[in-house]
């Protein structure tokens, strides 16, 4: 990879849609507000609920998932972790959902939907260094309100499909630390996966020595 090679700082990384709906925003995340968010990961791995690897149709995921606001089992949402030890999750913290508008209206501009924007859970997903994840859509929520993407530590490839199918068209891309990516509208059911992680990409100073963290903001429209 020739990020890892030469240097981010050679690279143009500019902000673009892939599709309608879908935007990337590189570096859209200080690396002070990184390092920060990531000691709030630490703090949310402790608990009540811990991280778990979900298990999808008998086989366990190689990625571990804390749950803030709603708890994502495999096809549905829950307030209680009746699959780990039963403990209500997190509430989501007003703050993240501040970020989840922010993101929105950096991605799609200050319109009406981006103020009204309220996430109700996250999925905070921790990356090792084998860790992946197959193409799959976001389709346990109620909403189709955008989802939002907040990625701290090592780079990934990550893939961005389309609503059809696993397979072509889509677009590989890599998603580094401090990145955002929004996709909703037409684009909100996209199949998408992460097919690799990158070691030793963590820049200094983001709070995360090894692996990757991603944040998924979304709405569930559950009461």
């Amino acid at each position: 990879m020739s990020g890892t090679l030469f240097g981010d700082e050679l690279l143009e990384r500019p902000r673009r849609e892939l599709v309608p709906g879908a935007v990337h925003v590189p570096g859209w995340l200080t690396l002070e507000q990184q390092g920060w968010i990531a000691e709030r990961f630490r703090e949310w791995s402790a608990g009540p609920v811990p991280p778990r690897a979900a298990a999808v149709r008998g086989h366990e995921m190689s990625v571990k998932t804390v749950c803030l606001g709603w708890h994502w089992q495999p096809y549905r949402y829950t307030r209680e972790a009746t699959d780990v030890n039963g403990a209500r999750v997190l509430p989501l913290p007003d703050w993240l959902a501040r970020v989840g508008r922010l993101a929105v209206a950096e991605a799609y501009g200050p319109r009406e939907a981006a103020r009204d924007y309220a996430p109700d859970t996250a999925l905070v997903n921790y990356y090792d260094d084998a860790a992946r994840m197959g193409m799959h859509q976001d389709k346990d929520e109620v909403s189709r309100e955008p989802v939002v993407s907040l990625s701290i530590g090592d780079s990934c490839l990550f893939r961005f499909g389309n609503p059809e199918s696993r397979g072509r068209p889509y677009e590989d891309l890599v998603l580094a630390s401090g990145d955002l990516f929004v996709f909703g509208g037409p684009a909100r059911l996209a199949f998408h996966g992460v097919m690799k992680t990158y070691p030793d990409t963590a820049p200094a100073g983001c709070g995360l020595g090894t692996g990757r963290i991603n944040i998924t903001l979304r709405v569930t429209g559950l009461d």
